[in-house]
């Protein structure tokens, strides 16, 4: 999709004319924002909330998990889109160097994407050809570049979202995960793992509940920084309203079943304590390995 096309979709809206005079502003509370979802209210402009949280675990003395975060909102008469770019990245154990490529895999992702939007975003009319998909494409290729170039044998899973307006584009390689949660306790795994273990699964070879104590489960056949060809996931789909998108490393959905994640959301008050909530069962659970989490949710 051209980032043209979903700028320009949006429709214009005139103000009222109102009595201003005796308004106040203020931060919406997480009750109100929850109570105006619930209630079905839109708010304009549109807008992303995100929480996130990370931690070494309880088994690992250093943290090979790395983690991005950004959004931002731009409401005009003539442009009124919200945008959001969230990555996840886990430095692959047991190879060299796997913190440094995590950290700089997703400093390359980042910088690369707002590098090419923001310019775009903030003007329009700034020429702007490619798709998010092929911007994505780009932007992996060059967090591939990078890792290879500065931490030779270093690897790393790598798990970006991209929001523009009401779409969001995924790129992924590796076994962190991207998730879909439904207000109907539905969720959907988005990503496909690229592990030895999850093929096996694939082909019939060994069960479910075998790939999960198998002792190859760790071991990635695409990852960023292993192999000559990089060939990640790239695919675009509607932001769930209502619901959430959640980035995780495999140190939360290994752990975790899918029905206490969710769990933990609904009883958490806002999206960052939910993220701290998620890290801290996972810990309890024994937290084997490093945890990273983003959670974010579109309202207006």
């Amino acid at each position: 999709m051209k980032l043209s096309s979903i700028l320009r979709g949006k429709k214009r809206s005139k103000a009222s004319n109102l009595p201003f005079a005796n308004v106040s502003t203020a931060p919406l509370l997480d009750q109100q924002i929850q109570a105006a979802l619930a209630k079905g209210l839109h708010y304009v402009p549109q807008q992303l909330n995100a929480g996130c949280g990370y931690s070494v675990g309880k088994q690992r003395d250093h943290n090979e998990d790395s983690l991005f975060s950004f959004s931002i909102t731009i409401g005009s008469d003539t442009n009124n889109v919200p945008l959001g770019l969230y990555i996840i990245a886990d430095g692959m154990g047991g190879h060299q160097h796997g913190e440094v490529a995590s950290t700089l895999a997703m400093r390359a992702v980042a910088g690369n994407l707002l590098q090419k939007l923001l310019p775009y975003i903030l003007n329009p009319a700034e020429p702007m050809n490619k798709s998010l998909q092929e911007l994505m494409r780009m932007a992996f290729d060059e967090a591939q570049r990078v890792v290879r170039q500065a931490a030779p044998g270093g690897g790393t899973t790598l798990t970006a979202a991209l929001v523009l307006g009401v779409q969001v584009t995924f790129a992924h390689i590796g076994d962190s995960r991207a998730y879909i949660l439904r207000p109907d306790r539905r969720i959907e795994i988005l990503t496909r793992d690229h592990s030895l273990v999850r093929r096996l699964e694939e082909l019939g070879q060994i069960t479910a509940q075998e790939a999960i104590v198998h002792p190859q489960r760790n071991v990635l056949y695409r990852a960023i920084g292993q192999g000559e060809v990089l060939e990640p996931d790239i695919f675009t789909t509607p932001f769930p309203q209502p619901g959430y998108i959640l980035l995780c490393s495999d140190g939360l959905w290994g752990v975790l079943p899918e029905e206490d994640i969710f769990q933990i959301i609904g009883e958490s008050t806002n999206l960052q304590a939910a993220c701290q909530n998620l890290i801290a069962a996972a810990n309890a659970a024994g937290g084997p390995d490093n945890i990273s989490a983003i959670l974010v949710q579109l309202f207006g």
